[in-house]
Formats: structure tokens, C-alpha cells, sequence
């Protein structure tokens, strides 16, 4: 599972492979969890890609006021590949091919292995590409209107895959629970993905190189994004 990340900022956005032209004017905040608003890239008109920013954590279409969308989107800022076109909060995208590619510079993952030297707690691990390159992770992406005729809210979530085994994501979480990663993307699939079909997209949920990335202990959490970034 990742709850928490670092995105891309707009400099990164703007240089990297994902095919950006403009930017949102909206700001996000220099580390995300469920509530945060987030940049994602999505397809646009014709061969085009859009920037914008969303919610982590996906309201599905089908929520009934802001109360409901507020709790289950606490519960949808994952997704495993493995279920995404059954779940009710996930199937709707996932075959309307809502594909987003969410950027990002590092992610954070408790790892218990380290617990017997912070008194029983989990130690706070930052996980990121051995080269210190950005990248992006495959994601879903869904638009909620809500019945009072409100704001229209744009939001997203992560698409995981199973990590049992995995020589660094192995390491994470506690001990007999099931290893998880997000799907990470290198960026010649950046493309594939945007226009994948359902079959060509679940033939994507691979588990990236362990030997690709780099992790390191992150304890200190930075301070809570300002309130008008988080949700609701």
C-alpha cells in the first residue's frame, strides 16, 4: 500500500517524458496523502496529454453526498490491479479506460524491520529510483458531481500489485501481512498506458526491478499540507 508520496514538481513535470504542455495553475503540496491534492496526467483531446490536478483517494461516481464520498475515499487511494474490474469504487474506470499517470519523486512505506531501535514502532522508509530520476505510477482516475450541484471533484487512486518476495518492497509492513507496491512505470510505457485496452493495461501491472530502486529511512514527516489542499 503507499499512502503517502512525494509528487513530481512542476520544473520535473514540465522536463520529464510524460508529454506535458501546460501546466494546471492550481498549487499541490510537497507531500500528498489521502485527502491531498495531486498532479496526474491523463489522455486529452486526440493525441494530447493533460495535466491537472485531483483528490488522492477516489470518490466513486456513485456517491451520494459529500459525507459518503469523504469516507470511502479514506479506503480508495489504493487499488489492486488483480480486482480493479470488479470492485464497485474502481470498475467503472477501469473499463471506461480512465488510465492517469501519477508523478511522483519517492513514496514512503513503514518498515518493521527496523521497530526493536524505535521502541516497537515502525520506521518511516523512503523508496525511490536508484538514479534519482522522477517517475510516475499507473493510477485510475474518476469525476464525481455531486447532487447539490457543487463543484465537480476530481480524484484518483494508486494501482498496486502483489510484492511478496520482492528484494526491497518484502521488506515493508509487518511481518505475515501480503507485500504490496504501486505499479511503477518507466516512461516508454507512459504512452502504452494512457491508450492501453483493459487487457493490454493488466498485462502492464508488473512489479518494478528491485535493483532499480533505492530505500532508506525517512522519519521525519514534513508538516500538514495547508487546509484549502486537503479534502472536502
Amino acid at each position: 500500500m503507499c499512502t503517502n508520496y512525494t509528487p513530481s514538481t512542476r520544473h520535473e513535470i514540465a522536463a520529464s517524458r510524460l508529454g506535458v504542455l501546460q501546466l494546471p495553475p492550481e498549487a499541490w503540496p510537497e507531500e500528498v496523502y489521502p485527502g491531498y491534492l495531486a498532479p496526474i496526467v491523463t489522455r486529452g483531446q486526440g493525441d494530447a496529454v493533460q495535466c491537472r490536478v485531483a483528490r488522492f483517494g477516489l470518490v466513486p461516481h456513485w456517491c451520494k453526498d459529500y459525507k459518503q464520498a469523504q469516507d470511502i475515499s479514506r479506503k480508495t487511494y489504493n487499488a489492486r490491479c488483480e480486482t480493479a474490474a470488479e470492485k464497485p469504487s474502481f470498475r467503472r474506470p477501469w473499463h471506461k479506460r480512465q488510465w492517469a499517470l501519477v508523478p511522483m519523486s519517492r513514496f514512503f512505506e513503514p518498515c518493521w524491520e527496523d521497530s526493536s531501535s524505535n521502541g516497537g514502532r515502525a520506521v518511516r522508509w523512503q523508496i525511490a529510483r536508484a538514479d534519482g530520476a522522477p517517475f510516475a505510477v499507473a493510477g485510475l482516475w474518476e469525476e464525481w458531481a455531486p447532487s447539490d450541484a457543487g463543484e465537480n471533484i476530481t480524484s484518483f487512486t494508486l494501482l498496486t500489485v502483489n510484492a511478496d518476495g520482492h528484494a526491497m518492497m518484502g521488506h515493508m509492513h509487518r511481518s505475515g501481512d501480503e507485500k504490496r507496491m504501486p505499479i511503477i512505470l518507466s516512461p516508454n510505457q507512459y504512452s502504452q498506458w494512457l491508450n492501453a485496452s483493459t487487457q493490454t493495461a493488466m498485462a502492464m501491472m508488473q512489479r518494478f526491478d528491485a535493483a532499480l530502486l533505492a530505500g532508506m529511512p525517512c522519519p521525519v514527516a514534513p508538516n500538514p499540507a495547508p487546509q484549502n489542499l486537503s479534502l472536502f
